[in-house]
């Protein structure tokens, strides 16, 4: 998080402010962890989020791809389904779009139902799921 703010961590600090200052003040400050938060010296702020390895928006995981398989095969008259990492690769979280016919005449809750239970193995190895559920236009 310190990264992100463009903030650098130095080194194990001790509980005492710096001589002649008091604690908490100024540029330097105790945070939980005894390190001492310090703005960077030249370098811009640069914010990098990762999860896993670095991966191309066209290629799929495997996850994806099992998702999408568990989900063909409970929905066969889907028109469309698309399933996507948002966790960045790790498989920790998914967006789940399902466009079938199976959906029409019942509410959203009912719909975001349906695509649990038809996921309800590969959910116990989630972290979260986005579902996205619609019929198809006429």
């Amino acid at each position: 998080m310190a990264a992100a703010a463009g903030l650098r961590l130095r080194g194990p600090v001790s509980g005492a402010a710096a001589p002649g200052r008091a604690a908490g003040s100024g540029p330097a400050e105790r945070c939980h962890s005894s390190f001492v938060l310090r703005p960077p010296l030249l370098s811009p702020p640069q914010l990098v989020l990762r999860c896993g390895p670095w991966r191309s928006f066209t290629s799929r995981t495997d996850g994806e791809a099992r998702v999408t398989r568990v989900l063909r095969e409970k929905f066969p008259r889907a028109s469309a389904i698309r399933v996507v990492d948002i966790s960045g690769g790790c498989g920790a979280m998914y967006e789940v779009h399902v466009e079938s016919e199976e959906f029409r005449e019942k509410r959203m809750v009912q719909q975001h139902r349906m695509v649990n239970q038809a996921l309800c193995e590969e959910i116990k190895n989630m972290h979260g799921l986005r579902i996205f559920t619609s019929t198809p236009k006429p």
